[in-house]
């Protein structure tokens, strides 16, 4: 950040005060994200029973919020600029003071990316990816000014920061919608999916039906309820042995520390067309065909037989 303001202190350019004022937004946010990721770690007590990890959420939200206000400014800034011009000098060191530390910030930027999803931390995702946004301005901001230098057509110079203001608000929107998304309990897709899969995929005969499933992400943890059909006559340690497997089975391969909340359902004389149960004592139907479990049929709240 330091930096960058010293290369818009000794070119006056517009454009480079785009740059600058982003690395505001990227200290104020990772501030935040740092303070964040520590009440992620927090465990679970009486009054977060689900632990402490949506703040991570909130984190992006604000980040990128921040992203944006700081985009609407620079058009702003730049707009008026590109009426009223100021005489700019020094680019070309300027542009070798933003190359480096665009450099920096693309290296940090998909070092943070890589451990946010080794650990399943928005926070960090949020703020590699932020680092990144401002690494390609860097990289264009660059590019811009060395046609300026080369061109002497100064006004570009308001034009290019204009632009870099359009794809910082446009960067910023998606990081906002991601949080709310997560703070209104969006479900996530490619992770049902992922989940659903691993069921299909390793599907065993007592397990009829599954359906009503649904997923929460807090921070790391994940959060899956879902309704499974069982035969009827199983005792309660039959079910609860097939519950177990279950559990075990999505904790040792998703990748993420799972807790699940199934709710187990009785067999009735309509899923046995579809049961694969052999030697069953209370068939009423020969078995006709499988229903694959997809994400479609999984998630809704009802057995396949009544679709």
């Amino acid at each position: 950040m330091l930096a960058k303001f010293g290369a818009y202190f000794i070119t006056q350019s517009n454009a480079i005060l785009t740059d600058a004022a982003e690395s505001i937004v990227n200290v104020l946010a990772s501030s935040f994200a740092f303070y964040s990721i520590y009440l992620t770690t927090l465990p679970k007590d009486e009054n977060h029973p689900y632990g402490h990890g949506k703040v991570e959420f909130f984190s992006a939200f604000l980040e990128g919020t921040l992203i944006g206000i700081a985009g609407i400014i620079i058009i702003f800034k730049s707009s008026y600029n590109l009426i009223f011009p100021n005489p700019i000098q020094n680019l070309f060191e300027g542009a070798i003071i933003i190359g480096a530390t665009g450099l920096i910030n693309m290296v940090v930027g998909y070092y943070l990316i890589n451990t946010g999803k080794r650990h399943r931390s928005i926070t960090l995702e949020a703020d590699g990816k932020h680092l990144l946004t401002d690494a390609i301005t860097s990289a264009g901001l660059v590019v811009g000014i060395l046609i300026i230098y080369l061109s002497k057509l100064y006004w570009l110079d308001s034009v290019i920061s204009i632009l870099l203001g359009m794809y910082i608000i446009y960067s910023g929107y998606k990081l906002t919608r991601r949080s709310v998304g997560g703070l209104m309990d969006e479900s996530n897709i490619e992770l049902v999916n992922n989940i659903v899969k691993l069921l299909q995929e390793n599907r065993r005969s007592p397990w009829i039906d599954v359906h009503n499933l649904r997923v929460q992400q807090y921070g790391a943890d994940v959060h899956m309820d879902c309704h499974f059909t069982f035969p009827y006559y199983y005792d309660l340690n039959k079910v609860h042995h097939e519950i177990s497997e279950i559990d075990a089975m999505i904790n040792r391969t998703i990748g993420h520390s799972t807790e699940l909340f199934i709710h187990a359902d009785p067999c009735l004389p309509a899923c046995c067309n579809y049961c694969h149960m052999e030697n069953c004592p209370v068939r009423q139907e020969d078995f006709k065909r499988e229903i694959s479990w997809t994400l479609e049929n999984a998630t809704k709240n009802q057995k396949h037989f009544d679709q």
